[in-house]
């Protein structure tokens, strides 16, 4: 029989092997994020009157808020946390890595044995036109990077004078100078003076935005062939590059029509024009292949990349380089005076490799092609029934609703609500009162979830988002809105 002794001895034992659940004061935190934390892409004035969400755990495809309640994650954090949360491993060879070496730079000519790893596995998982790596601290200096890259490409070649980059407008590229003068959103160009000189922009391939009297794929010829008209408006021997995401994210999950990016492709081939593949939120298994221009079908120049790459775990970024322009670059060009303190990290790399092994071993990506992204199509299939719902669409791991005020018998007969209603962000409040969090862009309802996510978490997240959808449409009625 245990004495009194070894009875206190073994729960004093048992007390500090389980985690001790911290609590916390939300309302102080909240006061200090409003005194003191500028957030990004934030009216500040009124997120002080109701306060931040305090977000304090991960695990799997679920995040805790500082009052305990638990939250379905369908947006991957920001679209980067492809392996979910709470994975020791990369947490432990991030601490290895921080003991060992936890910084240097990769200037005069220096290098560390983590980035040099990385750079052969992306290049060995990336398509095969693929040669070098340039890593960035994140997606807008990847994207920053790739305007000086192309330029510079040009100028080796001897043609100064092509200057010019095509993109999109609704396009998402980052918030850099750069970043944001290549994306297309108005929003983002009304601040700071953007685009910079040498950014023109073309209409997006949204086929329920302007395709209504085509088939998809007549439209997606008709999308593709803006770019052959702008470069004709510029002139091709002015036209550096086209750049664009193969599934615009930020914009709204627009899903191109299957003809749209290899006529692309031709028209970039036909005037000699750099493709430029942004895959920040495609690459790494997003779409059910490493990267998404592999499952559209288009072979680009150069890749941009990041969140995927380390899951959100450690900020890392870059450009994948093909040969055409690695070969201009260290054979012809000397110094490409170009680069960031950050740049090959050595944690973010070691970061890096950890998660990739996750995605190659666990098969994730491969998961999200045969499994899991024809499960969550199936789920929003069945979320485009509901009454409020216009129609649905998915692709791999992201999905998309239209929120419509009638709807129709085809998605260009549906009667969408006025913009100024803003029934997407009263949907996406009733998303964070039952625990899961879809982004609205106007009134389409998005989600990006994690690619560990199982078919059991893919069918309670449709679940809840029902259930809002259900909410939001006794708030419409009982408004007049219908």
């Amino acid at each position: 029989m245990a004495t009194d002794d070894t009875v206190v001895i073994a729960a004093s034992l048992a007390s500090l092997r389980t985690p001790k659940v911290e609590t916390f004061d939300t309302r102080a935190l909240q006061q200090l994020d409003s005194a003191h934390f500028l957030h990004p892409f934030t009216d500040h004035a009124a997120l002080r009157d109701k306060g931040a969400r305090v977000i304090v755990r991960g695990q799997g495809v679920y995040l805790w808020d500082s009052d305990g309640h638990q939250i379905i994650d369908g947006m991957s954090g920001l679209w980067c946390v492809n392996a979910g949360y709470g994975r020791t491993s990369i947490s432990e060879a991030v601490y290895r890595q921080m003991e060992t070496l936890p910084f240097y730079n990769s200037f005069f000519n220096t290098t560390n044995v983590p980035a040099v790893r990385l750079a052969a596995e992306l290049v060995a998982l990336a398509p095969p036109q693929f040669s070098h790596v340039f890593f960035t601290g994140s997606g807008s200096e990847a994207n920053d990077t790739v305007v000086r890259m192309v330029r510079r490409y040009w100028d080796i070649l001897g043609q100064p004078e092509r200057q010019v980059i095509i993109s999109r407008r609704n396009a998402y590229h980052g918030s850099t100078m750069a970043g944001a003068s290549l994306g297309g959103m108005p929003g983002m160009h009304a601040q700071g003076g953007l685009p910079i000189p040498g950014i023109r922009h073309i209409g997006q391939p949204n086929y329920l935005e302007a395709g209504q009297g085509m088939s998809e794929n007549a439209f997606g010829l008709v999308a593709a062939g803006w770019l052959e008209e702008e470069i004709l408006a510029v002139g091709p021997d002015k036209v550096a590059a086209f750049i664009g995401e193969p599934v615009q994210g930020a914009g709204g999950v627009v899903i191109p029509p299957a003809t749209y990016w290899p006529e692309v492709q031709r028209i970039c081939d036909k005037y000699d024009i750099l493709l430029i593949a942004d895959e920040v939120i495609c690459g790494f298994g997003r779409l059910g292949t490493w990267f998404g221009c592999e499952l559209m079908g288009f072979k680009p120049d150069l890749i941009s990349f990041a969140k995927g790459v380390t899951s959100g775990y450690v900020p890392l970024g870059g450009v994948l380089i093909g040969k055409r322009v690695a070969h201009a670059l260290l054979e012809k060009g000397g110094d490409f005076n170009h680069g960031f303190t950050y740049s090959g990290h050595p944690v973010a790399c070691a970061a890096a490799l950890e998660n990739l092994r996750i995605l190659v071993d666990e098969r994730l990506v491969e998961k999200v092609a045969l499994d899991t992204g024809p499960h969550l199509k199936a789920a929003f299939n069945e979320l485009a029934t509901h009454p409020l719902v216009g129609h649905a669409e998915s692709c791999g791991m992201v999905a998309g609703l239209n929120l419509v005020r009638v709807k129709g018998a085809s998605m260009h007969e549906c009667v969408p609500f006025e913009r100024a209603l803003q029934v997407g962000m009263l949907c996406r409040g009733h998303m964070f009162e039952l625990g899961v969090i879809m982004r609205a862009v106007g009134d389409r309802m998005i989600v990006a979830p994690p690619l560990v996510m199982t078919r059991a978490e893919i069918d309670e997240m449709a679940a809840r988002i029902w259930d809002c959808l259900d909410l939001t449409l006794e708030d419409v009625r009982s408004r007049g809105w219908l």
